[in-house]
C-alpha cells in the first residue's frame, strides 16, 4: 500500500500554475544577445580568478533519429565522417580555448550531453576524451565526470572507455516504459535493454546512476506511469529527474507530429505528478529542487540539507563557485559576470572556428542589479531558502527596500513562503512553485509578457 504523504497541497500548486522560465540561468537565455560582443567575452574569459575551478560542458549534437518529445538542439544523421568533422572542430576549439582561458586550473566538472554522447563510437569517445586532457589536465580527486546515455547505443567497449577516463556518473534516458507510448514519441527502449545497461556500468564501477523520466507525453495516463516507475525502481537508481513535458511546437517542429488530443489533461498529470512524489517519497527517496529525487545517502541530498546545492544548465550540482565553458555547438558557458552561447548552427560554427575564433554567438555582461537578482533567485531555486542577512551584507543593501516590489508580488504566494527580517523559507508545497517564487524577483519579467514559456504544471 503506498503511503500517501499530505506535506504538499497538489490542487493549491495546480492553481497558481502559470507559464515560466526554468531559471537554468538568470537573467535568462532570452536575454542573450550580440550587444555582449565577442571582444567583450574574450575579456570576461582572460580576466577569471585563476583559483576558481572550472567546470566544463560539451555538446555532443548527434541522434540517429529523432525523439519527438525533444526540446534539445541536435542534428540526425548516420553519416560517420560528418561526426568525425565535428570532433575535428572541437579539437580546434579547444586548441583556440588554450590560448585564452588558463587550462591549468582546477576541473571540478565535466558533462557530456546531447544528442546523444554515445552515438559515437567507442574509439571516437577515447579521441575526444584525449584531447580534452591534452589541454585539461588538473582534474580535481573528486571531480564529477558524467555523461548522458540513451540504452539503446551503449556497448561494452564504450563503458570500458568512459571508466578508464574516470567518468563516474551516468545519466540514463529512459522518459516512459510504455509501449505505446514509446511508438508515439517514436523511441522504442525495452526494460530489458535498460536493466542490462545500467547493470553494464555498475559492474564497471560507475557508483552513480540517474535516470530521466518524463510525465505528459501522449497516451500516458496515472496506471501506464505507474507501471513506469514499479519498473524503473527495480533498476535501483541513485538519483531520478522527472520533467514536465513541455510542449513547445512553436519551436520544435518534432512535437507537431503529436496528436495533441492524445496529451493527458493537466489534471491527469496532476495525478501522475502527486502520485510520483508519494511513490518516490515512500520509497527512500528524498525531493531536490523541483523536479529531482535522490537517496538520502547521495550527495545532492547532503548539499540541499548544508545549503550549498547549486543550479546550472546541467541541473542541479553540489560543484557550485566554478566557471563553466561550454564547448561545441550551442554550448552555454558561465562566469561570475557573463553568459556566453556558441552558435547553433553547423556551419556557423565551423566557419567560426575556421577564422581562429571561438564559435561565440551571443549572450549577456551581467550588471551589478543582474547579479544581486541571480544569487537571490538561484538559492532559492537550489536551496529553497534565501539568507536575508547574508545577501545585505554581500551587496550593501537594505533588503526589504530594495526588493520592496518584490516582496509585494511575492504575497499573492504568501502561503507558500515564510518572510521574515532574517531569511525567505519556502514550504513543501512551494518547492513544487519555486519557479513562480522565483519569477517575483525577475527583474526581466515585465518585459517579457508576451514570451512563451511551458507551464510550471
Amino acid at each position: 500500500m503506498l503511503k500517501t504523504l499530505n506535506t504538499i497541497d497538489f490542487d493549491a500548486y495546480a492553481k497558481y500554475s502559470k507559464p515560466g522560465p526554468r531559471y537554468t540561468s538568470y537573467p535568462t537565455a532570452l536575454e542573450f544577445s550580440e550587444k555582449f560582443t565577442y571582444d567583450e567575452y574574450l575579456n570576461e574569459l582572460k580576466k577569471q580568478d585563476k583559483n576558481r575551478p572550472l567546470s566544463l560542458y560539451f555538446h555532443l549534437p548527434f541522434c540517429r533519429s529523432a525523439c519527438y518529445f525533444c526540446g534539445c538542439n541536435v542534428i540526425y544523421t548516420s553519416k560517420q565522417d560528418k561526426m568525425t568533422r565535428y570532433l575535428d572542430y572541437v579539437e580546434k576549439e579547444l586548441l583556440i580555448l588554450s590560448k585564452i582561458v588558463d587550462t591549468s586550473r582546477v576541473v571540478s566538472q565535466m558533462h557530456f550531453g546531447g544528442g546523444t554522447p554515445t552515438f559515437y563510437d567507442a574509439q571516437s569517445l577515447d579521441r575526444l576524451i584525449t584531447s580534452i586532457k591534452k589541454y585539461f589536465k588538473n582534474f580535481s580527486d573528486d571531480a564529477e565526470i558524467s555523461c548522458e546515455i540513451d540504452p539503446r547505443f551503449l556497448t561494452d567497449e564504450q563503458s570500458d572507455v568512459l571508466i578508464k577516463h574516470g567518468f563516474n556518473r551516468i545519466s540514463f534516458g529512459v522518459q516512459d516504459f510504455n509501449e505505446k507510448v514509446q511508438k508515439e514519441i517514436h523511441r522504442i527502449q525495452s526494460f530489458e535493454l535498460t536493466k542490462n545497461a545500467i547493470d553494464m556500468v555498475r559492474k564497471k564501477g560507475i557508483n552513480s546512476v540517474n535516470i530521466d523520466l518524463i510525465y505528459g507525453l501522449p497516451y500516458q495516463n496515472l496506471e501506464t506511469f505507474k507501471e513506469t516507475l514499479r519498473l524503473s525502481l527495480e533498476l535501483n537508481p541513485d538519483r531520478y529527474a522527472i520533467f514536465n513535458y513541455a510542449h513547445v511546437p512553436w519551436i520544435k517542429k518534432s512535437m507537431r507530429k503529436f496528436d495533441e488530443t492524445t496529451l493527458p489533461h493537466p489534471s491527469v498529470k496532476l495525478e501522475i505528478l502527486k502520485f510520483t512524489h508519494d511513490y518516490l517519497t515512500s520509497n527512500g527517496y528524498k525531493m531536490i529542487g523541483m523536479d529531482h529525487y535522490a537517496k538520502p545517502e547521495d550527495e545532492l541530498f547532503k548539499a540541499l540539507e548544508d545549503g550549498s546545492l547549486h543550479r546550472n544548465f546541467q541541473g542541479y550540482t553540489t560543484k557550485g563557485g566554478a566557471d563553466l565553458i561550454g564547448i561545441g555547438l550551442t554550448s552555454i558557458g558561465e562566469g561570475i559576470r557573463h553568459y556566453g552561447q556558441n552558435y547553433k548552427d553547423l556551419k556557423e560554427y565551423e566557419e567560426a572556428i575556421d577564422n581562429g575564433k571561438l564559435p561565440y554567438c551571443k549572450g549577456i555582461l551581467l550588471n551589478e542589479e543582474d547579479i544581486l537578482r541571480k544569487e537571490v533567485i538561484m538559492s532559492l531555486m537550489s536551496n529553497f531558502y534565501l539568507n536575508i542577512k547574508k545577501i545585505e551584507t554581500k551587496f550593501s543593501i537594505k533588503f526589504k527596500e530594495h526588493f520592496k516590489e518584490s516582496l509585494e508580488e511575492l504575497k499573492e504566494l504568501s502561503e507558500f513562503v515564510e518572510v521574515s527580517d532574517d531569511a525567505i523559507k519556502v514550504n513543501p508545497t512551494g518547492t513544487l512553485l519555486i519557479r513562480n517564487i522565483a519569477m517575483c524577483f525577475d527583474e526581466y519579467m515585465k518585459n517579457i509578457a508576451n514570451k512563451r514559456f511551458s507551464k510550471t504544471v
